[in-house]
């Protein structure tokens, strides 16, 4: 067994958790407290080839294997999950359905932008009624001559109302199945569409600076060349979209670990009470050690996980592991890191705090812990 990265993944943590220090760490403050999106630190992640890592250089990709991908999120998450979130979401999300389920025109059309950067493309399953339930949407879709209809609504759908979004995947029900149950096809809505609407949603208690939306559908006329894939498809393409988001989030959820650990080691070495670093006392250094155990064991089941996808053999069961593991281990480490801090903690000039806040998210994105338990439950035969 070889645990050792490649050449070209230890560059890749060099140099992004070095643009993530230099680039993001600056801003991520001010923009959490603004909750404020920002389209030029997005365009400079671009820039440096964060978009498309896993699509060929055919459709301006970096052509690269899916941990390298992985270990981009990791890093960007190590500082600011708002950013992670635009780069996972942005990838895993939006450009993934359109790269593995779109037409060769519809690559073309929408991939180059997206893989450089310079647009964003967002991932309408969620709905207001329909979490959890994703077999729960009420969006519809009716066949129109050439055309489909789409009347309906999604909501908490990332990327999918900044000034760089180009438009949108969404899944409707476009007829029922023999068996009776409904049939779901997604469809590619570009922005400005007549009749669709995207609204920026405020007031979150996480991902401040990530752009989150309610996006609306009234009688929105798209053409049957922007049906994604085959009609019938959509239930399946949306199943296996999130096989691929639950590395991301996963990843999401162990660089905020490593990240609230290594603010929490730096503190716990520099606080002096009683005469010495309260890293000295063994309440401490238990938190320390257990947080730096637990997140070695996070990262190597996220590794094996995106090394079966990488090698081409099933993955869905390890994947569900790594995003329900990763995800709450990032809640017992922020726990951790805030108690170190103690009052010092609870106040936003500390990084700490924010990573707090961004954890709760990954709990319930992509899936809840609940759904993962549940997953996880029927590939072992329960």
């Amino acid at each position: 067994m070889d645990f050792d990265l490649t050449n070209e993944q230890e560059m890749i943590r060099r140099e992004v958790r070095k643009f993530a220090e230099k680039e993001i760490a600056p801003l991520a403050l001010e923009l959490d407290e603004k909750e404020e999106f920002s389209p030029e630190l997005t365009r400079k992640m671009g820039e440096i080839g964060l978009f498309g890592m896993f699509v060929s250089e055919q459709y301006e990709g970096q052509g690269m294997d899916y941990l390298s991908y992985i270990i981009a999120v990791e890093e960007i998450a190590r500082v600011d999950g708002s950013q992670a979130a635009t780069i996972a979401a942005g990838n895993s999300l939006g450009i993934g359905p359109l790269y593995y389920f779109g037409t060769e025109a519809q690559k073309k059309r929408y991939l180059p932008k997206l893989c450089r950067g310079e647009a964003l493309w967002g991932f309408g399953l969620t709905e207001p009624t329909a979490g959890s339930d994703a077999g729960g949407s009420k969006t519809t879709a009716v066949k129109d001559g050439n055309d489909w209809v789409i009347n309906g609504s999604k909501i908490f759908i990332t990327n999918a109302a900044t000034e760089m979004t180009l438009g949108v995947t969404v899944q409707a029900i476009t007829g029922k199945r023999p068996n009776g149950k409904p049939e779901y096809t997604c469809f590619i809505v570009e922005s400005g569409t007549p009749g669709f609407k995207a609204v920026p949603m405020h007031q979150k208690m996480m991902w401040r600076s990530s752009n989150t939306a309610e996006l609306y559908f009234d009688d929105v006329r798209v053409p049957q060349e922007n049906v994604l894939g085959n009609q019938g498809d959509g239930f399946h393409q949306m199943l296996k979209t999130l096989d691929g988001g639950r590395l991301s989030i996963g990843a999401m959820g162990l660089g905020g670990a490593q990240g609230a650990y290594e603010l929490a080691l730096k503190y716990a070495k520099k606080r002096e009470q009683f005469g010495q670093p309260i890293s000295k006392f063994q309440a401490i250094a238990f938190k320390l050690a257990d947080c730096a155990m637990e997140i070695e064991c996070g990262r190597n089941l996220l590794y094996k996980a995106c090394w079966l996808r990488n090698e081409k053999r099933p993955f869905e069961k390890e994947a569900a592991m790594a995003k329900l593991y990763c995800s709450e281990l990032m809640g017992r480490v922020a726990n951790h890191a805030v108690q170190i801090h103690g009052g010092y903690g609870l106040m936003k000039e500390y990084n700490v705090e924010r990573f707090y806040r961004d954890q709760k998210l990954l709990d319930i994105g992509e899936g809840t812990s609940e759904v993962q338990r549940l997953v996880i439950s029927r590939y072992i035969g329960c």
